[in-house]
């Protein structure tokens, strides 16, 4: 059983989605600080978390940078209606989804299949592949054991990120566009003004050590997409 980690300082939200999650046969543990949920993080095998952005202490982006340094599971942000810079920040954090305030609690339960989903075929896949390495100039990315290195140093990223280095290392030579590169990673249709991909990118980028107006690998063409040379 997937082990679903809630957290909100809003009891009434954080029951209203813990509920919905255990009705579907989710094993749940609600915490209403992120200190307290880390700390059950860091001792149990969890299997998705969503986290509210707002909340005293350790908000939600902290808590998501600190899962991030350990962790590769699904990450769900609760962001306030209208906050696009709170969506676009914990996309670049690492976040591998988000839901706005106020929201349907099926659909949470929905969007949590899907990425759990996502994870198992990704993770799965990875296991049954022969081991294949992809490089350049220092830049090593093992598609089996969803590894990345950069100059034979591990660089932590998260199941996304990886997608997206590897469709880019595949198209080596091609200049791919944002709606080609989200639907190919996240299997959903794209709509304008989806600030997603900019911000995983930028992410990657700063995991990789790039500077911002000269990327040694994901090379940005302005008004076409993303390219890795050849």
């Amino acid at each position: 059983m997937e082990k679903i980690v809630v957290v909100d300082d809003e009891k009434e939200i954080a029951h209203l989605i813990t509920t919905f999650l255990q009705n579907d046969g989710f094993d749940v543990h609600t915490f209403y600080d992120g200190q307290t949920a880390l700390d059950f993080i860091q001792t149990n095998e969890v299997s998705l978390a969503v986290l509210d952005v707002m909340m005293p202490g350790l908000d939600g982006f902290q808590l998501l940078q600190a899962i991030r340094q350990s962790y590769f599971f699904p990450v769900l942000m609760l962001t306030a209606k209208g906050e696009d810079l709170d969506k676009i920040t914990g996309l670049t954090l690492g976040a591998d989804d988000y839901i706005t305030k106020p929201f349907n609690p099926l659909e949470v339960v929905a969007r949590v299949k899907t990425q759990l989903r996502r994870f198992k075929r990704y993770n799965f896949a990875n296991q049954e592949s022969i081991e294949e390495e992809l490089s350049k100039d220092g830049l090593t990315l093992i598609k089996n054991s969803h590894k990345v290195f950069l100059y034979e140093k591990e660089i932590l990223i998260t199941p996304i990120e990886f997608k997206i280095l590897q469709y880019l290392f595949e198209k080596q030579g091609t200049v791919v566009s944002s709606e080609t590169l989200f639907e190919a990673v996240w299997q959903e249709k794209y709509l304008d003004n989806n600030n997603t991909v900019m911000a995983h990118i930028a992410r990657l980028r700063e995991k990789l050590g790039e500077q911002p107006r000269q990327p040694k690998f994901i090379k940005t063409i302005w008004g076409v997409g993303y390219l890795i040379e050849k």
